[in-house]
């Protein structure tokens, strides 16, 4: 398995879960390490914590040795169809990630060798200003729950993620995948239901025929034979 090399032409159409910019310094590597330990126990990813651990830390160090101290960088994190995906950023288009036969004596060149044996593909992507150096790993998830995607369950994601950064002081976690990312997104919506709720009755609605009608709708897009 080879990395790929794309041009980009503009930023890539996925959904960011999580990212955190920093400056290329060794003593970061700890700190990244720790929030993707974070993350991906929140999204209940806790079996891919090592492996994605070890993969931050070699890009982030190939930015430190090849890149330079100090230099500006960011890192994301996605979960999305299936797949976790590590993106690295960093300002330098000229230095690319290289795999090399290291010698079995030899402290350095095997970065992305390790990188290349832990993922199931890794690449970068080159853009005007900026280079992304990305890994996936399978997650053994799929999306919505084994579902085909609901435009409707779309919206409600998005929602839920606005709502988020509204009630910042009682969201520790973005909602996600896996059990306790499940777990984290039930509340939130929970709480979502309830302030809505608290508007329909401020505005002099009645709360129980809302949430019937809401009932009965939801019922009514059930295939035959599920409740």
């Amino acid at each position: 398995m080879t990395g790929e090399v794309t041009v980009g032409q503009g930023h890539r159409a996925t959904r960011r879960s999580w990212d955190l910019r920093f400056t290329a310094l060794p003593e970061e590597v700890a700190r990244l390490r720790r929030a993707v330990r974070a993350h991906l126990v929140a999204w209940g990813l806790d079996e891919l914590v090592d492996t994605a651990q070890l993969c931050v830390s070699e890009l982030v160090s190939n930015i430190v040795t090849h890149v330079g101290t100090g230099s500006p960088g960011s890192l994301v994190l996605s979960a999305e169809g299936g797949r976790l995906r590590v993106e690295v950023h960093d300002p330098d288009t000229r230095v690319l990630p290289t795999l090399v036969d290291a010698e079995v004596d030899e402290e350095g060149g095997r970065g992305m060798a390790l990188v290349d044996a832990l993922t199931d593909r890794w690449g970068v992507q080159l853009y005007d200003d900026h280079k992304v150096t990305w890994c996936e790993l399978g997650t053994g998830l799929t999306s919505m729950a084994g579902t085909a995607v609901d435009p409707s369950a779309t919206r409600a994601e998005a929602l839920l993620h606005l709502y988020a950064t509204l009630r910042p002081r009682t969201w520790n976690h973005e909602p996600g995948f896996g059990r306790v990312g499940r777990a984290v997104a039930e509340e939130s919506v929970i709480d979502v239901i309830t302030d809505f709720l608290r508007w329909v009755r401020a505005h002099g609605c009645d709360v129980d025929e809302v949430l019937d009608r809401a009932q009965s709708r939801y019922e009514a897009t059930l295939p035959v034979g599920r409740g």
